[in-house]
């Protein structure tokens, strides 16, 4: 990889080469039977193909990831607890489509609840939920909307917990992409659920409509759909070494082409991209010149881990770029932003990054004060 810092007007080379190595092959992404897919990087976000990312289509029961979501919410912020007995409702019982067969008047754990949301995909287990964390289904949608909205799904809208038909109840391929990866990242200790391959409740046994759990050993979840108007949909991750890819399939004709194209995406990302580490939370990426200081210098770095999704076998052509003003004044703040950290391939940006001091600097004395005011004359 290669490091170049811009101050203001001048340029310093650390390392590295101007001279870009060939492009290396990347072949089109596979041809799949779906009206729009796209396939992601789970760490860093980046897309790898896509088709039709942002066309708004009826999710089916891809809705209860939405609904998982703001349950584990509510777990977190001990509004609820997995053992929590649900008193099941009518309108729950009563609820179309697959079921986790639930009894009115029956308590349930909120734990049995979301397993049998997320193994069985009984819509009857949702509205329960739903039910349970904000007294109606209606205000529970609220919720799902607002939850939606503070993730930048700006193509999504949830009517219901459970994904029943309605015309103002859709999603996208990239929405859905992007929530699949808040459950990962944000809830780990829920997320094992998706991997669960079947679930016995009553006596009744149903298996994980998620096939890929059998088929592929890296897979390990997330959810299928299936309405007349959604046509066969399926979230899906898997993780390979370090790497985790997430796909999302709307539309295809069946419950086989859903798990075929699934799986060709999710091959093709691992095979042709990869994810690399470029800077750890609290590694000192650079340093800046802090004037009229107690210390000189102060070092910069990143609060995470910094990592990038490009091409395989391209990362020697990776720049990364520091963009910093060429004066900065005490006192500087700990996390507080003092340059502009740029990362490209082949001239392409990938991100653009803050980077923020390390520690705090505070004011100097008065004579170190004093003799940076005079070296600024000369500046």
């Amino acid at each position: 990889m290669k490091h170049r810092i811009f101050l203001i007007s001048l340029v310093f080379l650390l390392c590295g080469s101007f001279a870009h190595a060939q492009q290396k092959p990347l072949p089109q992404p596979p041809i799949i039977g779906a009206k729009s897919y796209v396939l992601i990087d789970g760490n860093t976000g980046a897309t790898l193909a896509s088709l039709k990312p942002d066309e708004r289509l009826a999710p089916a029961s891809l809705t209860k990831l939405m609904t998982a979501y703001a349950v584990f919410h509510a777990l977190a912020d001990n509004q609820i607890a997995l053992g929590d007995q649900v008193t099941v409702s009518e309108k729950a019982w009563r609820t179309q489509g697959s079921r986790m067969f639930i009894e009115v008047g029956t308590q349930v754990s909120v734990e049995e609840l979301i397993l049998g949301m997320i193994v069985q995909s009984g819509n009857d287990a949702s509205v329960a939920l739903a039910e349970h964390v904000a007294g109606t289904e209606t205000v529970f949608a609220q919720l799902m909307n607002q939850y939606a909205a503070q993730l930048g799904m700006s193509g999504s809208s949830f009517r219901n917990s459970s994904g029943m038909p309605d015309q103002d109840h859709y999603t996208t391929a990239r929405d859905m992409a992007t929530l699949a990866r808040a459950i990962i990242n944000e809830f780990p200790q829920y997320y094992r659920w998706y991997s669960v391959k079947e679930y016995e409740y009553n006596g009744i046994k149903q298996p994980n409509r998620n096939s890929l759990l059998w088929r592929d050993e890296s897979v390990d979840g997330m959810k299928t759909g299936r309405t007349d108007e959604a046509g066969y949909c399926l979230v899906s991750s898997a993780q390979r070494d370090d790497m985790r890819v997430i796909s999302v399939v709307l539309g295809t004709s069946s419950a086989k082409s859903r798990i075929d194209g699934s799986q060709a995406l999710l091959n093709y990302g691992f095979r042709f991209f990869e994810t690399r580490l470029l800077y750890r939370a609290g590694e000192t990426v650079a340093t800046a010149r802090i004037w009229k200081a107690e210390k000189e210098l102060t070092p910069l770095g990143l609060p995470e881990d910094l990592y990038v999704t490009i091409p395989r076998g391209s990362f020697d052509d990776v720049e990364s770029i520091l963009n910093m003003p060429a004066t900065l004044l005490a006192p500087v703040a700990a996390g507080q932003p003092l340059a502009e950290l740029q990362v490209s391939l082949n001239g392409d940006e990938l991100l653009n990054t803050p980077l923020r001091a390390l520690e705090e600097n505070p004011d100097g004395s008065l004579w170190q004060r004093t003799r940076d005011e005079v070296k600024l004359w000369f500046e």
